[in-house]
């Protein structure tokens, strides 16, 4: 919803024209309030056409839908404000750092990213992000923009057009309106590009500020003239800029949103005060090189919530460099990853410093997952980037502080807060736990409200048969045995084929795949998958402690779970 119709709602409610939706009344709730960080007891928080209309402790009328919370905690909803939808979070959507695409055409990869965009946000939604910010994009996906709006479960989504930076990312160079990066090669080029954007409405301008080896105030003149053309035409700037110096220069040509954390050298005081000075927004982004490392190791793994809730072919894939067919890249990229443990390491301590540093002098900090980078999933990066800014010295206020309210300062929309308030979009969580004394609660959901509309987390989203069978498979090369086993039926029966019963039911299947917790080497890879109705059929290439083998699985899924597999040898 735009601001002004907010607004315009607003007035609406000091009129006392009445709406026509039904008022609905969320009761005996314990109302978290970053701001002030408190948490009151007994609450009614009401809301209606998309707008909280009342905070209070009366009980809820007769003529309204009720919910009783029964003293669960209710808390704004979260933001991940820095998130890439032109990347899917696998191992194939990065060409400019590893380069597959003699394996996977990156135009597959451009066609499953928009074929996937709407169950991509449902899955934002399901994990109780109900903001998201696209700091760089395509005008493809720009352009799709205006259509959210057609669909039921999403949140707001504010995004940039394409990158503008001041270095060539040729990968992209032919791919027109599906380029997420546009070069700026002097000033005149850069006001060009901000211009080219404004036919696609973008909520901000994105800039990629690095020095690449040459003095960093080189490039100044582009700099400073992409930041003015977005100024003047409302638009507010966020800045790529990982080293001290460029993200100095990028702050005193009045950027403000640094989309990643100074990673170079630990800031000093003029730095942290000019940043304060200058009102600038900073994201740290903490955990996206750690995912990048843990792909390339080939040691990633995920845990039973990832394995339930991200988007399950973009995980997938992140396993494959263990079977690549060109197994030199693979053992390339293993060694490169073993070579920057190191280099990764000092990175993090330098940004982890970095951050409890500007958070304590209280600049204003915001959530970020830089969600789309190999091994940054989408909807389900946020808490993990949350838990590196409490590992960094955060406090858990402090933290849902940048998750919930803080994100409200990255475009300064008159008169929107981000928390629960009269006023405000009906954005908010009903959480089992309190996060303010554990922030994993935020795992644990009992209701999204989103825009006005109330939500059951499991039910965002349904699995087809294939992602069902995907889902399984991930948990298999994970060695995951309760993701595994979550997706199939109790009464599950295995066979030879065609039709010799091997084990029913969960508990002996539990016992089939014992191997989990004791082999060295577990991978199992898809030749060629065959799809029909509610059959899924695998041929599957199996990598483990007996060496190599093949063979043929059929999966029948019955109402929403794996009923029956055959196997053939």
């Amino acid at each position: 919803m735009k601001l002004q119709t907010v607004l315009a709602a607003i007035t609406c409610l000091q009129l006392n024209i009445a709406f026509a939706q039904q008022e609905t009344w969320i009761t005996n709730a314990q109302l978290i309030d970053p701001a002030k960080k408190t948490i009151q007891t007994g609450m009614t928080v009401v809301f209606k056409d998309h707008l909280i209309v009342g905070i209070h402790k009366r009980k809820a009328p007769a003529d309204v839908v009720s919910i009783d919370a029964g003293g669960k905690y209710l808390m704004p909803g979260l933001t991940d404000a820095h998130v890439h939808f032109f990347q899917s979070g696998g191992l194939y959507t990065r060409p400019d750092i590893i380069d597959l695409r003699k394996i996977r055409p990156y135009e597959e990869e451009i066609k499953e990213v928009h074929a996937g965009l709407e169950q991509q946000l449902r899955r934002y939604v399901r994990n109780g992000i109900t903001t998201v910010f696209d700091v760089g994009t395509t005008y493809r996906l720009l352009a799709r923009k205006k259509t959210f709006g057609d669909w039921a479960i999403r949140p707001q989504v504010y995004m940039s057009g394409p990158i503008i930076t001041t270095v060539a990312v040729a990968e992209y160079d032919h791919l027109k309106e599906d380029a997420p990066f546009v070069l700026a090669s002097n000033a005149a080029e850069g006001r060009r590009l901000v211009q080219e954007q404004l036919v696609y409405h973008p909520d901000f301008i994105k800039l990629l500020f690095s020095a690449n080896g040459k003095a960093p105030v080189e490039y100044m003149p582009i700099v400073r003239a992409v930041i003015a053309q977005a100024h003047s035409h409302g638009l507010r700037v966020a800045v790529h800029a990982t080293e001290r110096i460029t993200a100095q220069l990028a702050v005193e040509a009045g950027a403000d949103f640094l989309v990643h954390s100074v990673e170079d050298e630990v800031v000093d005081d003029a730095f942290v005060q000019l940043l304060k000075d200058k009102k600038v927004v900073l994201c740290p982004t903490l955990s996206v090189e750690t995912g990048y490392l843990h792909v390339f190791d080939q040691s990633r793994l995920f845990t039973t919530y990832e394995l339930a809730s991200a988007d399950p072919f973009a995980l997938g894939s992140l396993y494959d460099l263990k079977q690549l067919a060109d197994t030199a890249v693979a053992n390339q990229y293993k060694i490169k990853a073993h070579a920057h443990v190191d280099g990764t390491a000092a990175v993090n301590r330098v940004s982890r410093e970095n951050l409890k540093k500007l958070s304590d002098a209280g600049v204003l900090i915001v959530s970020g997952s830089d969600a789309g980078n190999i091994g940054t999933l989408h909807a389900v990066s946020l808490l993990p980037e949350l838990m590196q800014m409490q590992q960094s010295g955060m406090s858990n206020w402090q933290v849902l502080q940048a998750a919930t309210i803080h994100p409200a300062s990255i475009l300064r929309l008159p008169g929107y807060t981000g928390n629960i308030a009269v006023g405000q979009p009906a954005n908010m969580l009903l959480l089992q736990g309190n996060p303010a004394d554990d922030l994993r609660e935020l795992e644990h959901l009992d209701l999204v409200i989103q825009n006005g509309k109330v939500i059951t987390p499991d039910t965002v989203s349904v699995s087809s048969p294939v992602a069902l069978v995907q889902q399984q498979l991930n948990a298999y090369n994970s060695r995951n045995m309760e993701a595994f086993l979550s997706v199939y039926d109790e009464n599950i029966a295995l066979f030879d084929f065609p039709d010799k019963l091997i084990r029913r039911g969960k508990e002996e299947m539990r016992k089939v795949y014992h191997f989990f917790g004791k082999a060295h080497l577990l991978h199992c890879r898809i030749v060629k998958r065959i799809v029909t109705g509610n059959v899924v059929i695998d041929e599957e290439h199996i990598l483990d402690d007996h060496g190599r083998r093949g063979g043929t699985a059929i999966y029948q899924i019955e109402n929403g779970k794996i009923s029956k597999v055959y196997f053939i040898d």
